[in-house]
């Protein structure tokens, strides 16, 4: 079964703040969504499998860890998604990166896919689901759905900001994904935006308000 997890560390709490303040400029939300994808990837990485590796030091031979298991790939789900990525790179430098383009029909909510490029060995890979945002939840689910027919079987999602009905929407779908936030906030408002939230995450990344 996946967890639940709400990484609610100092630095990340100061950072989802500049987030959310709607004076927080272009330059300085990417900044701050960059900063917090890297913090979040030191506790999403928490449990990646360690193996033993012999090794000589400049006094001796010894026997130390690195690291053992499958290797990653981050998928961000376009467009606000891509703000996360270089974060997750600077602490796993060696992932791979795939893209899922998928955009909300405004009138039915629901979410279209409309792009969709992978590394091919995903089956073989752990692979970390990004976008800032998990408000209903369709935009979520319908990735992961579309990277399980395509055989991904080792998944996490990770956002910065979850409104409850999503985390229960994804959680319901996909019962086996681990879901990383920030923060949890309230609840959706009658238009599905997250409240308190921070707007509209693909916008204020690349200034198209």
């Amino acid at each position: 079964m996946g967890k639940f997890h709400l990484i609610d560390h100092p630095l990340i709490q100061h950072k989802v703040t500049i987030l959310r303040d709607k004076n927080t400029g272009t330059k300085d939300f990417r900044e701050a969504v960059n900063e917090i994808a890297r913090l979040m990837a030191y506790e999403v990485s928490r449990d990646m499998p360690l193996q033993d590796v012999e090794i000589e030091t400049p006094l001796i031979k010894t026997i130390q860890k690195q690291l053992a298991g499958k290797k990653v790939a981050i998928i961000p789900i376009l467009r606000a998604g891509l703000g996360m990525v270089d974060g997750i790179l600077d602490l796993i430098p060696a992932a791979k990166v795939g893209h899922v383009g998928m955009y909300r029909d405004h009138e039915t909510l629901e979410a279209v896919e409309y792009f969709i490029k992978l590394p091919s060995d995903i089956k073989d890979r752990q692979l970390l689901v990004v976008d800032p945002m998990l408000a209903t939840g369709v935009s979520a689910i319908t990735a992961i759905d579309a990277l399980k027919k395509r055989g991904a079987s080792s998944i996490k999602f990770v956002c910065i900001v979850a409104a409850p009905e999503g985390v229960e929407a994804l959680k319901e779908a996909h019962p086996d994904v681990d879901i990383y936030t920030a923060a949890l906030d309230e609840k959706l408002d009658e238009n599905s935006y997250i409240l308190p939230g921070l707007g509209d995450a693909g916008d204020r990344l690349f200034g198209t308000l």
